[in-house]
């Protein structure tokens, strides 16, 4: 690799290595990744990293702080998706490479936009990756044992994706599968058991939502009352959502709204498998916008039949597993449990393998920029993967697994770090022009001031911390930088 004088490896282009980083429309090249993806599997890849924290966690989170308005929680996730998804996938046909926004970022905007857009994206994806474990773990066995299993889990399917991509995309499929599967019989049982009455406490809760009263407005969950301040319920809290305020109550749905983005998020997997995906420019747009069309009709369809049974009984919540706790509002048999749960571990383990995968690319390539250690740039020969990017992403999220609080505090971290990452991606997006523009300006202009706002609307604590975090990876590429001089 050559530099200008004055430059250093860092702000430099992201090195093109024959033997690493020369993109191809062929097979595999020595160290390089292998274009075997076809649009099928990008769509499959992308659905199983969306539908497991939709359907079995955020839809839940959403009406906890949303109630009867968390339909308009998921309306407004989806449309900054989507405004998002235009951004990523004019970004992906101009630069079909790993990396995601972190390499768009670089050729974009700068170097500093790139690593800016990199590390949230890791810090983010994390957090996904703990969030989707500990899911999987709360369904299969009780408290005291479910950080230990959450954490083989994350081991487990870090081998799936070691041993090559091919087999990544062929579970993916096999899981999400199983879950959507699962979600039509759930949501169909649901139904009936609101036509039929079967449950009284989700008929009456049904009644109160729809009735128009002051239930339908009232927030039941974390900002209730006067109970959060601004460092648990953010800026909703602080203007009175739990009480009525209508300024607070717009902000509560804003907050759900940030929750329901984690779990739209996925759409742009494919984009961060780039190298691997056959005929980029065309294939990485048309799987993006399916795969996050046919999740954002799911999620409105399952949160509108979630708000019909009614809020969830007591001061928690719905928690971790909604759907089982609606089974059980509607009078709904141990059997439907059985079937939710294996819907519920096949959708957040299909999201957990591509979510892994997302991370050890964007980690790839900025470790061929040198904001990474260099190790982590090496690929497989044998498998055309990056597996010590996949070792030491699988490392991180064991160790996050195994001292995070809850879930909910991992989904809202998730939600600052990828809406920022996708902040990055709409003001790169905006710089394109001639032939690469592919969708109109507006949309990246609605899309980043969507971003800025649904950061906003997060609780203080979860700001604060993710401030930091950036902050903090700041300073490390500036002492890098001052030290290569």
């Amino acid at each position: 690799m050559t530099t200008t004088p004055g430059s250093s490896e860092l702000d430099g282009p992201v090195p093109t290595n024959p033997a690493v980083g020369r993109l191809t429309s062929q097979g595999p090249i020595p160290g390089g990744l292998a274009r075997q993806l076809g649009l099928r599997d990008a769509v499959v890849i992308g659905l199983a990293s969306m539908i497991g924290a939709g359907a079995f966690v955020s839809l839940g989170a959403a009406q906890d702080l949303a109630g009867a308005l968390a339909p308009l929680a998921v309306l407004i996730a989806a449309a900054v998706a989507l405004c998002n998804a235009t951004s990523t996938a004019q970004l992906a046909a101009q630069h079909p490479s790993s990396g995601g926004t972190y390499h768009y970022g670089r050729e974009q905007l700068g170097n500093w936009w790139g690593f800016l857009a990199g590390w949230c994206f890791v810090i983010g994806k994390i957090a996904s990756c703990a969030a989707m474990a500990l899911v999987i773990s709360a369904y299969l066995v009780p408290e005291p044992l479910q950080r230990i299993v959450a954490a083989l889990v994350v081991v487990a399917l870090t081998g799936v994706n070691l041993v090559g991509i091919t087999r990544t995309a062929a579970l993916a499929r096999v899981l999400v599968t199983v879950a959507l599967a699962a979600l039509v019989l759930t949501g169909g049982r649901l139904l009936v058991g609101l036509l039929t009455a079967s449950g009284t406490g989700a008929a009456d809760a049904a009644g109160a939502a729809g009735d128009g009263g002051a239930g339908a407005w009232v927030v039941p969950g974390p900002l209730a009352g006067a109970r959060a301040g601004l460092w648990d319920g953010g800026l909703a809290a602080v203007l009175g959502a739990g009480t009525g305020g209508a300024a607070g109550i717009v902000l509560a749905v804003i907050q759900a709204a940030a929750l329901m983005f984690f779990a739209f998020a996925g759409y742009a997997r494919v984009a961060t498998l780039g190298e691997e995906v056959i005929a980029p420019r065309r294939t990485i747009p048309r799987a993006i916008l399916v795969a996050l069309g046919v999740v954002a009709v799911l999620y409105l369809a399952l949160s509108i039949v979630l708000v019909l049974v009614g809020p969830a009984p007591g001061d928690q919540g719905w928690g971790p597993a909604p759907f089982l706790a609606a089974l059980q509002a509607v009078g709904a048999g141990e059997a439907w449990s059985v079937v939710i749960t294996v819907g519920a571990v096949a959708a957040a383990s299909g999201a957990l393998l591509a979510l892994v995968a997302g991370v050890s690319r964007t980690m790839l390539a900025m470790a061929r920029g040198g904001d990474l250690p260099r190790p982590l740039a090496r690929s497989s020969n044998r498998y055309a993967v990056p597996q010590r990017a996949e070792a030491v992403a699988g490392i991180a999220i064991v160790l996050l697994v195994l001292l995070a609080s809850n879930v909910l505090v991992a989904i809202a971290a998730s939600s600052f770090g990828v809406l920022l990452y996708y902040a990055v991606a709409n003001l790169a997006a905006l710089t394109q022009v001639g032939q690469w523009r592919l969708f109109p300006k507006v949309l990246q202009v609605l899309g980043l001031v969507g971003c800025v706002l649904l950061v906003a609307a997060l609780p203080g604590s979860t700001v604060v911390a993710g401030v930091g975090l950036v902050l903090l990876g700041v300073a490390y590429r500036a002492i890098v930088l001052a030290t290569r001089r």
